[in-house]
């Protein structure tokens, strides 16, 4: 009976992930992808996910999870009309190639490889967040309304060159490319919030690509892929996390949307740093 409930209470988990991904994903334009993944690290392996395969199941399951996440902020910022869809096209097909390239390339990869890269990637955004760059700040630093951009939204064959940086990253880490679109929009000349809703529509994505990959792309030589995993799984998909985890970001997104357009967020993103640093200095520790 105990264990009945203790699996049902672990399913309940995944909601509420989805909550906090959610906020994140609307107010910064980082769909809590990192947060996902230290937290699926923990969770899978109680869902019978052997230790080997832990860390391509998260990622890729962070990254299913953020199809929705991601869609559920850009559809909030492009009612507030922060979307430039313009600058979307351009980096659509970097972000597509990248996503897919970086998540084939994962998949062949040792699971502790992958635990340190995503480490690494923790310390140094937990870095860059807590003291970002003059002009480089992927978070509103005080205006509270999405106002004009003082430059045409970007274009250029440059940014689908950039877009395969960002989704090849995007893929090995298990985001949704927030913290790298960010502040590349907002050192062109991007208001923050308008940065914020065109970086969630480039993560929907950057998701799609890589989810499909990890999904149905897995190679027979893939590090993990000849492990058992439990049911519900598709290729390193587990599919009811995800569907978990998009449920919650759908009844939150709109609220991180709403404070991104009200409030500066510097001091929530200090506190986002302190927790990247923790989930980076748990996943290197020796």
């Amino acid at each position: 009976m105990l264990e009945t409930l203790a699996a049902h209470a672990y399913w309940l988990l995944f909601p509420l992930l989805g909550l906090v991904a959610g906020v994140l994903a609307g107010l910064l334009g980082i769909g809590g992808g990192i947060v996902l993944v230290a937290a699926l690290v923990g969770l899978l392996p109680l869902l019978g996910v052997p230790a080997e395969a832990v860390m391509h199941v998260a990622l890729a399951t962070s990254l299913a999870s953020i199809i929705v996440t991601a869609g559920a902020s850009a559809n909030a910022h492009r009612k507030r009309g922060s979307v430039l869809w313009p600058t979307v096209a351009w980096l659509a097909p970097g972000l597509v190639l990248g996503g897919v390239l970086g998540a084939r390339w994962a998949v062949r990869l040792e699971g502790t490889t992958l635990e340190l890269a995503v480490g690494a990637f923790c310390l140094l955004m937990a870095a860059r967040m807590a003291w970002p760059g003059s002009g480089a700040s992927s978070v509103d630093s005080g205006e509270g309304t999405a106002k004009a951009s003082p430059l045409p939204a970007p274009r250029g064959a440059w940014l689908g060159a950039a877009g395969v940086g960002i989704g090849a990253v995007s893929a090995v880490v298990g985001i949704g490319g927030g913290s790298l679109t960010v502040p590349l929009l907002v050192a062109r000349g991007v208001a923050a919030v308008r940065a914020v809703g065109t970086s969630s529509a480039c993560g929907v994505l950057i998701a799609l690509a890589s989810a499909a990959a990890y999904a149905l792309g897995a190679p027979a030589d893939a590090t993990a892929g000849d492990v058992a995993l439990p049911a519900g799984v598709v290729g390193f998909v587990h599919l009811p996390a995800a569907i978990g985890i998009g449920l919650g970001a759908l009844l939150a997104a709109p609220w991180g949307v709403r404070l991104a357009h009200r409030i500066s967020g510097r001091a929530l993103a200090r506190v986002f740093a302190a927790a990247l640093a923790l989930v980076g200095t748990v996943l290197l520790w020796p």
